[in-house]
């Protein structure tokens, strides 16, 4: 009998991921980090990728034709709508999305992450490490500004108060349902 690989062993070893969807085609990255860890100083997203799909983030459209790529158990549950983003599948059940061709304009976009800051995030979450990552973290602490909007202009607990920019969170992995 073969003998059994110690899993801290095996999950340390670094991964291959190859990609091959609607909007990649021979792209390929390492997963040299664990999974859920050793993030970025000061980076601490409060919700985790299957999180957000399950709450509804991005009209439920949002890596409908590239599941191979992630974990499967990321989708369980999730909210998707292939092909037409849905806003009623949002969590706060409305459109708080820019259109790719925006994102694209504003050079928001790294040339292998097509799809954009939640597409590095899962990669990232997933043991991917690199050289955008300090950008899009940037990008993410950023967002945090609209925290202190929530917190100055809703009460506590009032998940009705500006809904547009709470769904704008939740796409950030800011949990704005405990704001």
């Amino acid at each position: 009998m073969p003998p059994v690989p110690n899993p801290s062993a095996r999950d340390a070893m670094p991964r291959r991921i190859e990609v091959d969807d609607r909007m990649q085609r021979g792209y390929a990255y390492e997963l040299t980090a664990p999974s859920g860890a050793d993030f970025g100083e000061g980076f601490s997203p409060d919700l985790t990728p299957a999180e957000m799909l399950r709450l509804g983030v991005f009209g439920g459209c949002y890596l409908t034709d590239c599941r191979a790529e992630f974990p499967a158990d990321w989708f369980k549950d999730a909210k998707l709508s292939p092909g037409k983003p849905d806003p009623s599948l949002n969590c706060f059940g409305v459109d708080a999305s820019q259109p790719l061709s925006e994102w694209r304009r504003k050079g928001w976009l790294h040339q292998d992450d097509p799809r954009g800051w939640f597409q590095w995030y899962c990669r990232y979450w997933m043991g991917r490490r690199h050289a955008d990552d300090a950008r899009q973290i940037g990008r993410w602490r950023a967002i945090r500004r609209h925290v202190g909007q929530l917190r100055k202009a809703c009460d506590p607990g009032d998940v009705f108060c500006r809904p547009r920019q709470r769904q704008a969170l939740l796409h950030w992995a800011y949990d704005s349902r405990k704001l």
